[in-house]
């Protein structure tokens, strides 16, 4: 996966617009930042305005918690 630094900077410019929208969101990241661990399982569930429902599930390797550590430096 590449990252285009110019749409990052596009994108960190649009956070209080979505800390406004939805903002319940940073509390939920916070929480689930703090209890993250190895083994443990994430899952994500979408729902489409079509009533589709997409569904997917990790489970949280050593790789991921080493990613998720630069994750939690990058955006302090």
């Amino acid at each position: 996966m590449k990252i285009n630094p110019m749409k990052l900077m596009q994108l960190r410019g649009m956070e209080d617009q979505v800390k406004n929208s939805h903002p319940k969101l940073d509390l939920f990241f916070a929480a689930a930042s703090a209890a993250v661990d190895e083994g443990t399982i994430v899952e994500v569930k979408m729902t489409t305005s079509t009533g589709e429902t997409l569904r997917t599930n990790i489970r949280v390797n050593a790789d991921d918690m080493e990613m998720i550590k630069k994750l939690k430096e990058a955006v302090e």
